[in-house]
């Protein structure tokens, strides 16, 4: 298995590695069954997060006995001192480990100050310094934050939405990290469950030598579908090129990454989510997103007045108008269709 200098934090991880997100949607020992196999083929690195209901819990039930032979990165959404602690603990225990290898600030809007003593980075360096925590990242979804974090020289790693329908601006990353030595960890290497062609994915990925895509895999033949393609390594052929090209001229209009520069929303739609349910639905447990609350939000997409404030902001060129009102036609249809799956 091919190993990547994740940065400046010296550790060295394997190309691919997983993604656990998608282990919210296994069972508690099939998770095992999938996490072990990923191991027992030579994967190393493993990455989730508190906000990933039981995936932690899963990684501690199948890895615990081989930690010290693995590299494990997790996440909080906390945004302050004290909340970031408490997610940590937590994740100690959920882990069964006494260390994190990489804890990374999750996804926030705006860069974290390390000068506030409450905010969330005071929480990451103080659990560093009780040892709980080896190495800080942070995760985003936004150009803007992500060159922020880059240019701060705060963090040892970034992930980002990296994939061959991401925007120009967005591929330049790994060429930044790569100057600065920050480790790169790609994430929606798939964009979501939009491309569907694994070696034109992998081919891509291969391309970049400091990139880690941790791959989303919620069974067994995904996961060797990743082995085989890692053993095999298949270039970069003018019919996997065309694959990529005909898939950017189709879908790049499609993805949306979460960003959230479209909001707010005039009649208090929640965009950022609504406008990739799609993506919440088939990665994550279906099953909370049809409780009142999610109902309310995505019948509220009804309420849209067209006003294209949202596609204005879009530094992506969506229309993240259309886009949920085919996000609303899926979501009444899926959660149906899965309880009949249910009941047969």
């Amino acid at each position: 298995m091919k190993l990547v200098r994740l940065g400046k934090t010296e550790l060295m991880v394997t190309k691919p590695s997983l993604g656990c997100l998608p282990l919210q949607r296994c069972s508690k020992d099939y998770a095992v069954e999938l996490l072990r196999a990923a191991y027992d083929g030579g994967i190393n690195f493993y990455d989730t997060a508190n906000a990933y209901t039981d995936s932690e819990e899963k990684i501690g039930l199948a890895l615990s006995d081989v930690r010290n032979n693995i590299i494990i990165a997790t996440k909080s959404m906390a945004r302050d001192r004290d909340g970031v602690l408490r997610s940590i603990e937590q994740s100690l225990r959920m882990l069964k480990t006494d260390y994190i290898d990489l804890f990374q600030l999750h996804n926030p809007d705006i860069l974290p100050d390390p000068a506030d003593p409450d905010g969330a980075y005071a929480g990451a360096a103080e659990a560093k310094k009780r040892g709980w925590i080896r190495h800080i990242g942070i995760t985003a979804h936004r150009h803007t934050v992500a060159r922020e974090a880059i240019a701060s020289g705060n963090f040892e790693t970034l992930q980002f939405p990296f994939s061959y329908i991401s925007a120009p601006e967005d591929l330049s990353l790994a060429g930044e990290c790569k100057e600065a030595d920050i480790g790169f960890i790609a994430m929606k290497g798939l964009a979501g469950g939009l491309l569907h062609n694994a070696a034109a994915c992998h081919a891509f990925m291969e391309q970049y030598d400091n990139v880690v895509p941790i791959w989303g895999v919620q069974t067994l033949e995904e996961l060797q579908q990743w082995f085989d393609l890692a053993r095999e390594n298949p270039p970069l052929t003018e019919e996997l090129q065309a694959v990529m090209d005909a898939d950017r001229k189709a879908l790049v209009g499609s993805f949306c990454r979460s960003c959230g520069y479209c909001m707010p929303c005039p009649v208090g739609i929640e965009i950022r989510n609504c406008a990739r349910m799609d993506m919440l639905l088939r990665r994550s447990p279906w099953q909370q997103y049809y409780t009142p609350e999610w109902t309310a939000k995505m019948e509220r997409i009804e309420d849209c007045i067209q006003c294209g404030a949202c596609a204005s902001r879009c530094p992506y060129g969506l229309d993240p108008a259309a886009l949920m009102k085919y996000m609303l036609a899926d979501w009444r249809t899926y959660g149906p269709s899965q309880e009949k799956k249910v009941t047969e």
